[in-house]
């Protein structure tokens, strides 16, 4: 029954979503492409965090990496925008490779710290490279001139980049699913549990924490390659700790324990921010007690906590 409700919701927001660009205005196209983009922010990081039981502060690093990527890659060799999405994946999955290699020696407060640390790395070295990341200002003038794989695509329409960002985001959280569900996603979440449990079986915990790791920052790549041709710039902000605390919020603010619930939460976050700051300009401190009392009242996360009350309620 619960199965039922859960797949049938998801079809109607599906449904409702590649529908939303001919009865909405522009301005929620903008709204929701940029939900989208941080969704499998979110979602990418709660592999690390929700199912592998890691802690991260710098998964920003490699949404940062993503963006410059493409964004380099477009205002330097005017690529087709597929290609640079599979290279800023490749790029992000490579430095999510080498950074996991240190940070899963550690656990629970050092590993966070240590990812921190990198993460702040990356930022410095992002905002003081003036010679190849134009510093503080980032990396804009780049254009989108095609799409790629023989498809004629206007990606200037907000329109139609949002069509090919939902398209791409439904791909990647598809295959975040087919991973999660998985043997490779039941040991993840045995590592979570007890990961001396698991090292007795004759596993090896480092690998599969390094290897959820870099899945992760390969998915948060493909996310911030996304958000530059979005924002139409690459700025160091991107890499900025503050930024690595949005998708730890936001998987907290849907619930952890459900795959789609950072999802849940980025859309939460989004909404919750642009209304607020369309009363105030103060918007930090009134966003912050909504948060603070949604994280105090809804333990499981918005989404866990509706599908258990809906669960109950139906029992």
């Amino acid at each position: 029954m619960r199965q039922t409700i859960v797949m049938g919701a998801l079809l109607l927001a599906v449904a409702l979503l590649i529908a939303l660009p001919w009865f909405a205005p522009y301005f929620y196209l903008f709204i929701f492409t940029e939900i989208l983009i941080l969704g499998l922010f979110a979602v990418s990081f709660n592999l690390v965090f929700g199912f592998t039981g890691m802690l991260s502060f710098g998964h920003a690093a490699y949404f940062g990496m993503g963006a410059y990527t493409t964004a380099m890659l477009l205002l330097h060799l005017d690529w087709p925008l597929v290609y640079t999405l599979v290279a800023a994946m490749a790029f992000s999955g490579l430095l999510a490779l080498v950074i996991g290699f240190f940070c899963v020696r550690l656990s629970e407060v050092y590993f966070a710290m240590l990812t921190l640390a990198f993460g702040m790395m990356v930022f410095t070295i992002a905002h003081s490279w003036r010679d190849v990341t134009n510093g503080s200002d980032g990396i804009a003038g780049f254009r989108i001139s095609e799409f790629g794989l023989g498809l004629d695509l206007t990606l200037g329409n907000p329109a139609v980049y949002y069509h090919v960002t939902l398209a791409i985001v439904g791909i990647a959280l598809l295959v975040l699913y087919l991973i999660s569900r998985s043997s490779f996603g039941l040991i993840l979440r045995a590592i979570r549990q007890n990961p001396e449990r698991v090292a007795f079986c004759g596993l090896n915990v480092r690998s599969y924490r390094l290897a959820s790791f870099t899945i992760a920052g390969t998915f948060a790549g493909l996310a911030g390659a996304l958000i530059a041709p979005f924002l139409r710039v690459a700025s160091p902000e991107l890499m900025h700790w503050s930024m690595s605390a949005e998708p730890v919020l936001m998987s907290i603010l849907g619930g952890t324990g459900y795959f789609l619930g950072p999802f849940a939460g980025a859309a939460i976050f989004v909404l919750l921010e642009t209304w607020i700051t369309s009363f105030t300009e103060a918007w930090m401190l009134f966003l912050g007690i909504v948060l603070a009392l949604m994280v105090m009242f809804f333990r499981q996360g918005a989404l866990g906590t509706l599908l258990d009350w809906w669960t109950n309620k139906h029992d």
